[in-house]
């Protein structure tokens, strides 16, 4: 369900990393009662407008153009400009992950076959500027995302639109459109696909979907001020992203927007700050990092540790969830991983006790046997297939050795990355290959920097036989998380190539055929959990833990919402006053 396009699917491989850092970057969470993500705020009272909130964060918001950015339901930042047709809904927990509509009247209405979408404006919106919103702006706003130099955004439409895989943008050949994108009035708009797609509600959630007026199309520079849909406009953008000040856009009409509540008068955003002094500034709420947030820093084990032991700080602790799975991947074109029972045995042996305690222990991650995330979005449906306990299974994994014709164990090699991220580095690759170790296997470790492991990882031409791997989802559905690494179709020779053990079984294709057709969300839920289910038989992965979001607000920051969707605070929600 990826794009064909080998550009594309390297910046996908970007977006996937930027999505556990930033909760919404591409490329979804659980608040109990006694913390932030349980909707309620990190302090008492209603919420009122009024204020400024400061976001503190690691990563800068570069690339603000809504052609270029890559996020998972419009994005945290993002959204407070970009209006899109539809977008997630801002409820916490799973009722955050449905799509909702936005500038359309609904979600969309498909033909016969989801093969054609149409959507219809609602009255009365408006950009920053106060001329109208018009779906001939939504039009040309996706066009100009197929420009070359405004690469970037999710890549589905070039694949899933007609006429998409071709077609070069409006600044070339004349300024041509597209045809397969069908304006017939100011309030309509159709899109005609190449396959069926009964997801396109959730496709239609990314910036790309938001209006750019013609006239005001400034090409790259266009970051620099976007004209504003949503509640906040552009008043600053210093060191591309760096420092962001949005103010309030006296053009958006509240009675057009159910989902953003946009409190604060303004928000003022500053990046390229070191993760501990971000979590420093927010546990102290000094001054006007009393009203501040971060939307891409979490918080350690040894933070969360001092914080256990004051309950004004745990309070103000959120707890969530993204779509992510961290895995041991197989390459099974590389012996001895072509042997399922080697497979096998690596997945009974795995310790994912200490591969939790290596991720920062059971508050930043939970163990996974299945390679769907434990959401119901996502069609999750419960599985182990090679159930090694809490500890691993070292007997059975030596028995299956013996049977694969190793009684005197193996020597194998696990390539990772040399970033210590809890995530792909050496803390899980030490932990799986101790484990490993007690089951008769050999492991030695081949650390990479993180752009070469990267680049390593997804050449289909020289990928490993056995690394660390972690996937994340567009929108929280199995669509976009099995297909990318299963749909033997999406296999890429000379690019990024995300199918890391090059199936290409035809009935694993169909039934993502089959399911891709399918409006009834729910019945496709179904679908993928059945799907991961029959996959995961195969041994083609190790699933290994889910991670977990912990983030700290500032102490009159109020109305914190976290949703299945994103994972992390909701911007748009957020009161400090």
């Amino acid at each position: 369900m990826l794009c064909q396009s080998h550009t594309s699917r390297r910046v996908a491989a970007v977006a996937v990393s930027l999505v556990l850092a930033g909760g919404a970057a591409a490329c979804g969470p659980k608040g109990g009662a006694d913390d932030a993500g349980s909707g309620s705020g990190a302090v008492g009272g209603a919420p009122k407008k009024g204020g400024t909130l400061t976001v503190l964060n690691a990563e800068p918001q570069s690339d603000f153009d809504p052609a270029r950015l890559y996020t998972s339901g419009g994005g945290n930042v993002p959204s407070l400009v970009f209006r899109t047709l539809t977008t997630r809904n801002r409820e916490a927990s799973a009722a955050g992950t449905k799509v909702v509509p936005d500038l359309a009247t609904d979600t969309g209405k498909p033909n016969a076959d989801a093969t054609e979408w149409t959507y219809t404006l609602k009255d009365g919106l408006k950009y920053e500027d106060g001329t109208p919103i018009t779906t001939a702006d939504i039009k040309y706003g996706i066009e100009r995302s197929f420009a070359a130099e405004l690469s970037g955004g999710a890549p589905y439409l070039r694949d899933w639109l007609v006429g998409g895989e071709s077609y070069e943008g409006p600044y070339k050949n004349g300024g041509k459109g597209l045809d397969s994108i069908v304006v017939p009035d100011e309030k309509t708009i159709t899109f005609k696909l190449r396959k069926p797609e009964g997801e396109f509600p959730f496709l239609a959630t990314q910036t790309q979907f938001a209006p750019v007026p013609k006239a005001k199309d400034t090409g790259v520079k266009y970051e620099e001020h976007p004209v504003s849909s949503g509640p906040y406009k552009v008043v600053k953008n210093d060191g591309d992203g760096e420092h962001l000040t949005l103010e309030r856009n006296e053009h958006w009409d509240e009675k057009t927007d159910e989902e953003r509540k946009a409190y604060p008068d303004k928000i003022d955003v500053r990046s390229g700050l070191d993760a501990a002094v971000i979590n420093q500034r927010l546990s102290t709420s000094s001054g006007a990092d009393a009203a501040a947030v971060t939307t891409d820093t979490n918080l350690g084990p040894a933070e969360l540790a001092q914080i256990g032991g004051d309950k004004e700080l745990a309070a103000r602790v959120g707890t969530g969830h993204f779509g992510y799975t961290n895995y041991l991947a197989f390459n099974p074109k590389v012996a001895p991983f072509d042997n399922p029972k080697v497979r096998q045995a690596i997945s009974y042996a795995v310790n994912r006790t200490s591969v939790v305690n290596a991720a920062g222990g059971s508050a930043l991650a939970e163990p996974a046997t299945t390679f769907l995330p434990e959401q119901e979005a996502f069609g999750f449906t419960k599985y182990d297939h090679f159930p090694a306990g809490a500890t691993g299974d070292a007997a059975k994994a030596r028995e299956l050795l013996k049977e694969a014709g190793f009684p005197d164990g193996i020597s194998i090699t696990l390539t990772h990355s040399t970033a210590q991220n809890r995530q792909t580095g050496p803390e899980i690759a030490t932990a799986v290959q101790q484990a490993l170790g007690a089951a008769g296997i050999t492991v030695k470790l081949e650390g990479l920097e993180a752009n070469a492991f990267n680049e390593r990882r997804w050449d289909a031409k020289n990928t490993p036989g056995f690394f660390l791997s972690r996937w994340g989802a567009d929108w929280p559905s199995g669509g976009p998380f099995l297909a990318p690494i299963f749909d033997g179709r999406q296999i890429v020779t000379n690019g990024s190539n995300y199918n890391h053990a090059q199936l290409n079984d035809a009935s694993v294709n169909t039934e993502i055929d089959e399911i891709a057709k399918l409006t009834d969300l729910a019945a496709a839920g179904k679908r993928w959990g059945a799907l991961d289910k029959k996959i995961g038989e195969q041994a083609l992965d190790v699933p290994l833990f889910h991670p977990v979001y912990k983030r700290i607000v500032g102490k009159e920051v109020k109305n914190v919402v976290i949703s299945d969707w994103t994972g992390v605070l909701d911007i748009s929600q957020v009161s400090v006053k």
